[in-house]
């Protein structure tokens, strides 16, 4: 790993060179708040963002992403053939993604990439994706990413890690793919090892100890699923609920989503289409059927795949990076904080 140090005002002739060899995306303000999007030639990423509505997961998970298409023209080659859609692979950046981010695309890959099967579109689009952090100097009250595995100076998941230190960044080189985009940037004076460290040990505390919100999940992995999903909680959990999917949408480790085929004339293209597993229409069956009808089940199912099932599959902790957008957007205050430690505290009474 290497340390370098960037002086702010050559950060944006930097981020001018990687144009030339990586398609951009960074954090930009917009009617709604900040959204991580691709950038213009004549945009630059908004460092100095607290929090955006969404993640960079639609930059590898696209909210509607073109799979696979045909046509019906049987004068055509291979018609009636459904092939990949041709997509961009080329090397890509997101300057700015926040740390519990960055750990939430490593959570989707576990999803995406699980031995079993590899799903093309996002593993291409993650192998071909290079993330440029910014440690959070000054996390949010909703922030409380520290009790769920990473935290405002995470660097588990990133290529680099930018600590902002007022005049300058110093950047954490950490892997092959962050050394290369900070070659191509020109961003390779070296840093004071000592007394970098030292002020990003010390930021780092600081921030850590800023986010006072929490939650336990250590009691959950011991219960059974049957205990969990039978407790008398999940009425009173699910009463306010209006099943807006707000949750859903702006949830960085959501990974649910719809296909559907859209025909015009001749052509044919198979769509993927985010979804909800908070929507009735999820588990709606062709018969008329749904297993999940009922709103208090909906609302089961959301917590308990991420608190719960997760948890089991993969052992790797909770399917949640502690970003408090939910907590924030939800329009009735459903806190999945509250949910977590109500179900972590929970004992099946004999």
């Amino acid at each position: 790993m290497n340390l370098v140090k960037i002086d702010k005002n050559g950060f944006k002739q930097g981020i001018d060179r990687a144009r030339k060899e990586y398609r951009l995306f960074g954090p930009a303000k917009g009617k709604e708040g900040h959204t991580i999007r691709h950038l213009d030639t004549d945009e630059y990423p908004d460092m100095t963002y607290n929090d955006s509505v969404l993640s960079a997961k639609s930059v590898l998970f696209p909210q509607t992403e073109k799979m696979l298409y045909t046509t019906f023209d049987e004068s055509e080659p291979d018609h009636h053939i459904m092939k990949r859609a041709q997509a961009d692979y080329s090397p890509q950046a997101v300057v700015g993604i926040k740390p519990f981010d960055a750990k939430a695309l490593e959570i989707l890959h576990l999803n995406f990439d699980n031995g079993d099967y590899r799903d093309p579109y996002f593993c291409d689009a993650l192998e071909a994706t290079t993330l440029v952090g910014i440690a959070v100097n000054s996390p949010g009250s909703c922030d409380f990413s520290t009790s769920t595995g990473t935290g405002p100076f995470d660097e588990s998941a990133l290529d680099i890690l930018l600590v902002d230190t007022g005049d300058q960044y110093y950047a954490k080189i950490i892997t092959d793919k962050g050394q290369s985009f900070a070659e191509t940037c020109g961003f390779e004076e070296a840093a004071d090892e000592k007394a970098a460290t030292d002020e990003i040990n010390a930021l780092k505390e600081k921030a850590e100890n800023a986010v006072t919100s929490e939650i336990q999940y250590e009691n959950i992995a011991e219960k059974s699923i049957v205990e969990l999903y039978n407790a008398p909680l999940w009425d009173d959990i699910a009463f306010s609920c209006i099943n807006c999917g707000t949750c859903t949408f702006v949830c960085p480790t959501c990974w649910c989503f719809d296909i559907q085929d859209e025909s015009k004339g001749n052509s044919c293209t198979r769509m993927r289409n985010w979804d909800t597993c908070m929507s009735p229409l999820f588990t709606l069956h062709a018969s008329g059927h749904n297993p999940r009808g009922e709103k208090t089940s909906r609302v089961r199912q959301r917590f308990m795949h991420k608190l719960k099932y997760f948890l089991d599959k993969y052992d790797q902790g909770i399917m949640c990076v502690g970003c408090g957008r939910c907590v924030k957007q939800c329009p009735v205050n459903i806190d999945i904080r509250e949910v977590c430690n109500k179900l972590n505290a929970y004992e099946e009474k004999a």
